[in-house]
């Protein structure tokens, strides 16, 4: 189990939040409804999913490198 306060546990819960706003961008309704604000507190939710999509390799390779850390190392 990863501990959110750790520095390991912030990069997974943020790789997390990044690739779930990017899959969430794919989704019509949910895109209209959720990713619609560009400022302010839902404005969080657009720039993780413009992330997720722009640099979405690296996202790739992080959530690889994340999960080979989790799984052997913790």
């Amino acid at each position: 189990m990863t501990n959110v306060y750790s520095f390991d546990g912030i990069l997974t819960f943020g790789l997390l939040f990044i690739c779930t706003c990017a899959y969430l961008k794919k989704v019509p309704r949910l895109n209209s409804w959720l990713l619609s604000e560009k400022k302010g507190v839902w404005g969080v939710f657009y720039k993780a999913a413009v992330i997720g999509t722009r640099l979405h390799i690296a996202v790739a390779v992080s959530c690889l490198l994340m999960g080979f850390y989790v799984v052997f190392f913790k």
